[in-house]
């Protein structure tokens, strides 16, 4: 088993050990963040399933993911950096969910992107 799959299991192994042992009813999604990581560091994670990525950069996103979406369809990719309000339009784009809102300008950018290009 290629080590970043062995890494995985054993978070996913934890979490579900807490879980169990405090009696949870939960089913955390666990974003793997791949900011600076290349496309070859990450290929046995997609190809065993995992759909959360996260990343900091639009345009690491955009150069790294463009490709990678068209043929793992069910990916769900995670903007967790800070986004500059000229790069919301890519943003909504690229990514299924945008963590770093901090502005009521930038919301009304993300939301006027999303019915422009009809995504959610």
């Amino acid at each position: 088993m290629h080590t970043t799959l062995q890494k995985l299991n054993l978070v996913k192994n934890k979490i579900n050990e807490i879980i169990n042992q405090k009696q949870l009813k939960t089913n955390p999604k666990i974003i793997v963040v791949t900011k600076t990581f290349p496309l070859n560091k990450i290929t046995h994670l997609l190809e065993s399933g995992h759909i959360h990525f996260g990343e900091n950069k639009v345009q690491e996103a955009e150069d790294k993911w463009f490709q990678v979406k068209t043929r793992f369809k069910d990916i769900k990719l995670h903007m967790i950096g800070t986004l500059q309000s000229n790069k919301a339009k890519k943003a909504v784009k690229i990514f299924d969910y945008i963590h770093s809102l901090d502005s009521a300008k930038l919301a009304l950018k993300i939301f006027r992107y999303e019915k422009e290009l009809n995504k959610r």
